[in-house]
């Protein structure tokens, strides 16, 4: 087609812009760089649009676009190779599938508008409408590759290496079977019908040949990235509960061990009083190593009326002081019932933990806290916790697809909840993030507050 490159630098200006917001929602660079993307890639589409119909063959001019694209995105954005390949590939693979679909969609739609309403026995698509064609197609694409920024973002937030080639490697395939597909397309390879039907209906064959076989594309394509991120989350979320089912228990053993060496502190001052008035001072030094590796965790932490609870606020209180946070606690949960205590810490410990990662991004100088309040209140469990935070920085990073990216103690925290059916509140303002977890309590069990 002779002026088909005129219909395609409007296309092309949008394909630059959506395909750089696609990538910078998956990826981080900079505001030069990003715009450095999307003038070469304008300007390398445009050029490939100039010699596309020269003496390079189809297919293979098709392949060395996406390897140009795949280069750009490893030069140009920050991120492990394998993100940034998985990146490039699911760019190539939305672009290829969604091109086939709508082209042969419109492609139908015009052939069966000459055929019936111009009465066209053998209709063809001519040069005026193939540009409205390729223009219509495109604008679809773009919009749809701006759709799909925001539902790709999650999946490159905190995987492992191996993970992006699991997940890349069948999309650059399926994209190259659907390369292959548009060639054989482009060289007259129709799927065809009866001897009688004529070149109409193998044009219309061919073309809903393409649209069921890119439906289908698409449609594994997103479950496969679907089901990989959910199996992906759900086997983090899996270990890590174990992880801190089996840190709670070890903390529970340690504050039971302290619990019995208070109980028997009066027999140990007896023995120690003795050693004094005898004189025997190495004795007594021994004695007294010797109870402090028996008793290894301190006992000045926060008395809730729990004891795994005790001893994960006392462990995350160390770490708040460590850190220089403020640390507020008054929380009150003696005689709970109805919620596993290993989920009682699960919740506490994921929500303190953001907690001091939000402390932690504040600048130098400004204030750093935690409250926490818990009750029983009738026949619910109330646990709130405030912390300092950089609402703002939060915001910007929302803004920029940061939003769509929930850790795993995120998800943690909302599992337990709707396990127990129960409610959670979060709240931003003024430099102060505030989460509240209203759990209802079996049979009301529980003290009243």
């Amino acid at each position: 087609m002779k002026n088909e490159i005129w219909f395609t630098i409007p296309c092309y200006l949008g394909y630059a812009w959506a395909a750089g917001g696609f990538c910078k929602s998956c990826l981080e660079t900079t505001r030069r760089k990003e715009v450095l993307f999307a003038v070469l890639f304008w300007g390398g589409w445009m050029a490939g649009a100039g010699i596309r119909h020269g003496p390079i063959p189809d297919i293979a001019f098709m392949i060395l676009q996406g390897a140009y694209l795949t280069a750009l995105v490893l030069l140009l954005f920050r991120g492990e190779t394998e993100k940034k390949v998985l990146a490039a590939s699911m760019l190539l693979s939305i672009i290829t599938l969604t091109e086939n679909f709508c082209e042969s969609a419109l492609s139908c739609l015009l052939l069966v508008w000459l055929h019936t309403v111009r009465k066209i026995a053998e209709p063809f698509l001519g040069e005026r409408m193939m540009g409205m064609n390729i223009c219509i197609r495109d604008a679809f694409v773009i919009l749809f590759l701006y759709g799909m920024s925001a539902w790709a973002a999650p999946v490159f937030y905190d995987k492992s290496r191996k993970w992006y080639v699991t997940l890349a490697v069948p999309l650059l395939v399926l994209t190259l079977v659907m390369l292959l597909v548009n060639w054989g397309a482009g060289n007259g390879i129709l799927v065809r019908g009866a001897e009688k039907m004529g070149l109409y209906y193998d044009q219309l064959f061919s073309h809903l040949y393409i649209i069921i076989l890119s439906a289908l594309s698409m449609f594994a394509a997103c479950s496969y990235v679907i089901g990989m991120n959910r199996l992906y989350l759900e086997q983090q979320k899996s270990g890590q509960y174990r992880a801190q089912v089996a840190a709670y228990k070890m903390l529970e053993e340690q504050y039971e061990q302290a619990e019995r060496l208070r109980h028997d502190m009066k027999n140990h001052l007896i023995a120690l009083t003795g050693l004094l008035e005898d004189r025997e001072w190495e004795k007594m030094r021994a004695y007294l190593q010797k109870m402090g590796n028996s008793g290894s965790l301190e006992t000045d932490g926060d008395a809730t009326g729990n004891k795994v609870v005790d001893a994960l606020l006392y462990r995350k209180r160390k770490i708040a002081e460590e850190k220089h946070i403020l640390w507020k606690c008054d929380v009150q949960i003696s005689g709970l019932d109805g919620i596993d205590e290993f989920d009682l810490c699960v919740l506490f410990g994921n929500i303190l933990d953001n907690a001091v990662e939000a402390c932690e991004r504040l600048e130098n100088g400004r204030e750093r806290f935690i409250d926490i309040q818990a009750r029983i209140i009738k026949r619910y469990f109330l646990l709130e916790v405030k912390n300092s935070a950089d609402v703002e920085a939060n915001e910007r990073r929302r803004a920029e697809g940061g939003g769509y990216r929930h850790g795993i103690g995120t998800l943690n925290i909302q599992d337990m909840v709707q396990r127990y059916h129960g409610v959670v509140d979060r709240k931003a303002g003024e430099g102060v993030y505030v989460i509240s977890v209203l759990l209802p309590l079996e049979n009301g069990k529980g003290r009243v507050g």
